[in-house]
């Protein structure tokens, strides 16, 4: 699984004009699946990112995790994080999993979110064209993928 990490100040997602998904200070997720992910990367993914110092400490360095920040999230799911665009000028976007296999994935990660950190996770809708706005926090922006089994 791959992740973009946004600290934000808030974030909304919208479909057709409706508001799926909308945090204030917390965490911003675009979530890929990959073809060859599982439930283990999902665990290792989530488990990762809610202990992540990315929010201050009294002296303003990067110290406290999203738990301990008590950071709410909102995970979007983004098959183009698999996208390559190495060759030619049309991303290739093979390394994505098939909707199959991404969508129970994605759900999967943010029950298991929801699970760790406590906090009801706020989501947009798989698969659907959304329109996603926040305002970054600092800004700090994090690339992290999971382990490949």
């Amino acid at each position: 699984m791959r992740a973009v990490i946004q600290r934000v100040k808030e974030a909304k997602v919208t479909v057709d004009g409706t508001i799926t998904g909308e945090i204030g200070s917390g965490l911003m997720i675009l979530l890929g699946v990959h073809l060859t992910d599982s439930k283990d990367a999902a665990n290792w993914l989530a488990e990762k990112i809610v202990k992540l110092r990315i929010f201050p400490d009294s002296d303003g360095k990067m110290n406290i995790s999203g738990l301990d920040a008590n950071a709410a999230f909102l995970v979007v799911s983004q098959f183009t994080l698999y996208g390559d665009a190495q060759k030619g000028n049309r991303p290739s976007f093979i390394e994505s999993a098939q909707p199959a296999l991404a969508e129970p994935l994605y759900e999967y990660f943010c029950e298991k979110l929801e699970l760790i950190s406590g906090k009801k996770t706020q989501k947009g809708i798989f698969g659907a064209m959304m329109d996603v706005h926040l305002i970054n926090d600092g800004p700090v922006t994090i690339l992290l993928d999971s382990p490949r089994s």
